[in-house]
């Protein structure tokens, strides 16, 4: 019996634009958040349910988040994401592979983000999706606090 191959996204030309090296991020103005979700992520299925997943995903990672105020972030490369809007370090929790780190109010909405965006490209089978996932991945890979990031979402 034969099986068809699995549908797979190419994603040797995603993100590959700019020098990962060089990616920066930058804080959305107040004025613009409104328009963030819909301007980066509204051709994305079901991209309503992004912002909710994020929060709940940090909740279940992280014993000390109890909501809060978020920064939004645009990338040089196209890319966009959120974080806690504080000082703090965040402890977090993958109880899905037992790893864990403190973090950065930055490197834990990156992380959250990554997760939540993975999951998302998987259940919507979205390219554009998969797309944002590996734009936020390039600018984590060069991130200071990258090892981190890297051993939360493995």
């Amino acid at each position: 019996m034969k099986t068809s191959p699995t549908p797979t996204t190419d994603t040797s030309t995603l993100s590959r634009t700019v020098n990962p090296a060089t990616i920066s991020a930058i804080l959305v103005p107040d004025e613009y958040r409104a328009s963030f979700w819909p301007q980066h992520f509204g051709t994305i299925p079901q991209w309503i349910l992004l912002e909710p997943r994020i929060f709940a995903w940090l909740d279940r990672m992280c014993a000390d988040y109890s909501g809060g105020i978020w920064n939004f972030y645009t990338l040089s490369n196209g890319g966009a994401f959120i974080a806690p809007d504080s000082d703090e370090t965040w402890p977090l929790f993958n109880a899905f592979n037992g790893n864990d780190a403190e973090l950065s109010s930055e490197a834990t909405g990156i992380t959250i983000c990554l997760l939540v965006f993975s999951h998302h490209a998987c259940r919507t089978e979205c390219d554009a999706m998969t797309e944002h996932y590996y734009r936020l991945r390039d600018y984590a890979l060069h991130h200071p606090e990258c090892a981190a990031i890297m051993r939360i979402i493995d």
